[in-house]
């Protein structure tokens, strides 16, 4: 079965390829017309993809589906669309001083068949959001669903199938055989997005074709709150990341940093915030399950591993075993040895811990890889700019978390373990193309004044510029 998918992807690449070839820069309208396809699809088949998340999840929140899944995209392409002829003029450059008169420019040239994969938490926006950057960059594009969502991976064939013929676009599902074969194919760049984990897999397997590759991975997310803060207005933001979704986000806050003598107040402020939002999880259809029975066991396990180590866990609602719709859980009395505080949680839980200063806190924070994303809270503007200039992450949101995401001006990437490079905006349209350095001799340029035979005057004037007298 696997060598009969590898074949059939193997297969699909080589027809993207041809058609890539024969159509190796498509112009702006070309690629604008793909864009506006894809809105239009999507603004269609919004009703179809939130039902089939929500089937695949066992219940996930339409309006969460609409909100990210649909409107992610949408507003990514609106922003492409905005600016691509910005995006798409040469660079013109400088010359160095000695070629004075010549022509030097950057030009952004497609790359060609871009392979996506996608995991399951956000399935669409994180296939499409790529798929995007891929097209307004003039590239094909060939997408690996998660296997954990498959009535999503027919809704979204059946979108772009209406839109895209099979050599423009493609899409496959399977499972994790299906995965490693997808990311094995010598695509011209691939995008993925999921655990740092699997990253270093699909890593390994690229560099086997020298593929370059875009890794958005995820992490222990941090949320300082500042004794400067608003404490019941962070503690609501906070619950709402972790809430969203169901905490399956690879930028849901993974743990709060807040000051030793707020701690309870915190901890109480967050309960009572998530209980606002959800009374009664289990059951209620705005509140997203755990993706599956396995996911949900992990998250259990974590508790129980941090409770067996001696901290206090308080669930912020009802408790059903039998649902996946597990609220969320307070951890405090975290010490290092316990699995969440070394583990990205993704899910429903939030450790809370103290600290007395806020470079106790930087310390922390840096003492553990660096993450996709980080949140401060608090009006004290130089408090802010320590947090940021002191640490790395991926991203930073200030008295929110997750937003900057969705600003499709700024680029959306990691560092280190939370991954390289990155895509939206600009940054998303220069990731997937190739810079191209295209320098223009003028005929009356006198470039036979650096042949040999060397020692001429030019030759000697110029090495005395630059380099200065040789003192030897």
């Amino acid at each position: 079965m696997s060598d009969a998918i590898a074949a059939t992807m193997h297969t699909a690449l080589e027809r993207q390829r041809r058609a890539f070839l024969a159509m190796p820069s498509p112009d702006i309208a070309a690629r604008r017309d793909k864009l506006r396809r894809l809105k239009t699809a999507l603004q269609a088949h919004q009703d179809r993809i939130a039902a089939a998340i929500s089937t695949d999840f066992g219940g996930r929140s339409a309006v969460e589906s609409r909100m990210a899944d649909v409107m992610g995209p949408v507003l990514e392409i609106n922003h492409a669309l905005r600016h691509l002829g910005r995006w798409m003029k040469p660079s013109r450059r400088s010359t160095e001083l000695l070629f004075l008169g010549n022509g030097a420019a950057v030009r952004y040239q497609p790359k060609g068949v871009v392979g996506i994969i996608a995991p399951w938490n956000f399935p669409v926006y994180l296939a499409l959001g790529p798929l995007v950057a891929a097209l307004a960059a003039g590239n094909r594009a060939m997408i690996k669903m998660s296997e954990f969502t498959p009535r999503t991976t027919e809704a979204v064939a059946t979108l772009l199938g209406e839109c895209f013929d099979a050599d423009e676009v493609a899409v496959f599902g399977g499972d994790v055989e299906a995965g490693r074969a997808f990311s094995h194919l010598p695509f011209n760049h691939l995008v993925f997005t999921g655990s740092p984990a699997v990253g270093r897999e699909v890593m390994r397997a690229a560099a086997d074709n020298l593929v370059p590759v875009t890794l958005e991975l995820g992490g222990k997310s941090p949320a300082v709150v500042s004794r400067s803060a608003d404490l019941a207005a962070a503690a609501r933001r906070i619950a709402h990341g972790k809430a969203f979704n169901c905490g399956q986000i690879c930028v849901s806050p993974d743990y709060a940093l807040v000051p030793r003598e707020a701690m309870d107040a915190f901890s109480a402020a967050i309960a009572d915030a998530f209980r606002a939002m959800y009374p009664n999880p289990a059951g209620d259809p705005e509140y997203t399950a755990v993706v599956s029975e396995r996911h949900a066991v992990r998250i259990r396990e974590l508790l129980a591993d941090a409770t067996a180590k001696g901290a206090r866990v308080v669930a912020c609602g009802p408790t059903d075993s039998a649902s996946r719709q597990i609220p969320l859980h307070i951890v405090t009395g975290v010490t290092r040895d316990m699995c969440v505080a070394r583990e990205e949680l993704f899910g429903p839980i939030l450790p809370v811990l103290p600290y007395d200063t806020l470079d106790e806190a930087i310390a922390y924070i840096n003492a553990d890889e660096r993450p996709l994303a980080l949140y401060w809270f608090g009006r004290d503007s130089t408090e802010s700019e320590l947090m940021i200039q002191s640490t790395h992450s991926g991203g930073v949101t200030l008295n929110d978390w997750g937003w900057h995401v969705f600003q499709h001006d700024m680029p959306f990437g990691g560092i280190g373990n939370s991954g390289m490079g990155s895509y939206h905006g600009i940054e998303g349209f220069r990731e997937l193309s190739h810079a191209r350095a295209v320098f223009a001799e003028r005929a009356f340029f006198p470039i036979g004044l650096f042949h040999p035979p060397y020692g001429n005057l030019v030759q000697r004037l110029a090495l005395r510029f630059f380099l200065g007298k040789n003192k030897q």
